[in-house]
């Protein structure tokens, strides 16, 4: 049974959002263009450090293929990244002494990254196969972000093992074949789709490989932090993904930052300060999860524009409407046309 947490929409690491947005930019695209209708703020996004929910980075996804008519850009992206650009997570893999630990780094702690997927590996048939464990329903997000998984997979490979095999790797891939396979086979290998899950296959005797990038001072530090930030995450982490869980779990009804305080045993003066330690405000959390469930009903239900504004909260449908166009810049009906 999967933990409360776990149900709710997932966490994507805002570097990966700040890729995406780099690729555009390289294509010629301007942030205005690149963020339009997708309620994200560029200077915000660039200089705030905190976790992206699925719904924010699903709009900005399909901004991207909109722009760019390029299906696979996510493979792209990963291929492309360099392996320092996942933080802690990337230093303790490339810095562990072989393949195997390498390996055993990112299952661990890949959910650091993206909450949604959990990676386990077994020993079968003489090779190690690792596979990706969906918690959440990505949606038409899931091609590009496992696309970017399996181009960064290869990406970490190469840079531990120095020149690879292509014909001894192979990945799978949980969606049907796409018009544009070649595009994974030139990058990738062997690769199969309509899978039951994203994995990826090598062999059993690579796991002795002893990694080019060693250090086994900058892996302990490197381990150390991200055991601490494992904590947190399961702890509940900060004040700010405490609000979030609970305004996730309202039905409409959403509690005064007084009531909130109270249930978190709090005064209202402490929860306004802690969270502001974190660069947030109450106000601002309870418009992201409003805006987000908001487009989840408009794009997923047949729910009229009224009844969504009476499930976000709001009893009179046209300030709804006012305060949506000042999210993403249309109206509900308009953004719901857009993403049919």
């Amino acid at each position: 049974m999967p933990s409360t947490e776990d149900s709710l929409q997932p966490c994507l690491h805002p570097i990966y959002a700040r890729m995406l947005c780099a690729a555009l930019q390289q294509r010629g695209f301007t942030p205005e263009q690149i963020l339009a209708g997708t309620g994200l703020d560029w200077s915000q996004l660039h200089g705030d450090n905190r976790s992206l929910c699925f719904a924010q980075i699903q709009r900005l996804i399909r901004r991207a293929i909109q722009l760019t008519d390029c299906p696979w850009l996510g493979l792209e992206i990963g291929c492309a990244t360099q392996v320092s650009a996942h933080g802690p997570v990337g230093y303790a893999a490339v810095a562990c002494a072989d393949l195997r630990g390498v390996l055993q780094v990112v299952e661990r702690f890949s959910v650091l990254r993206m909450s949604g997927i959990r990676l386990t590996g077994q020993a079968r048939d003489g090779r190690y196969c690792m596979t990706g464990d969906e918690s959440f329903d990505l949606g038409d997000a899931r091609e590009h972000i496992l696309a970017t998984m399996a181009g960064t997979a290869l990406r970490l490979l190469d840079a531990v093992c120095g020149g690879l095999a292509l014909a001894e790797l192979e990945f799978s891939f949980p969606f049907a074949e796409p018009p544009w396979a070649a595009r994974y086979r030139e990058r990738l290998g062997q690769v199969t789709f309509a899978a039951p899950a994203y994995g990826v296959s090598l062999p059993l005797q690579w796991l002795d490989r002893p990694s080019l990038s060693a250090d086994p001072l900058a892996a302990r530090t490197a381990l150390r932090d991200c055991e601490q930030l494992l904590q947190g995450a399961q702890r509940g982490g900060e004040w700010t993904r405490r609000v979030q869980l609970r305004l996730l779990a309202c039905e409409g009804r959403y509690p005064t930052l007084e009531q909130l305080a109270g249930e978190l045993n709090l005064s209202e003066r402490t929860l306004i300060r802690r969270l502001r330690e974190e660069g947030v405000h109450y106000q601002q959390l309870l418009d992201e999860v409003r805006q987000e469930l908001a487009c989840w009903l408009l794009q997923n239900t047949p729910m009229s524009v009224e009844a969504i504004a009476e499930r976000v909260g709001y009893q009179d449908s046209s300030n709804f409407s006012r305060i949506f166009r000042r999210w993403l810049g249309v109206t509900p009906r308009a953004w719901r046309q857009g993403a049919a």
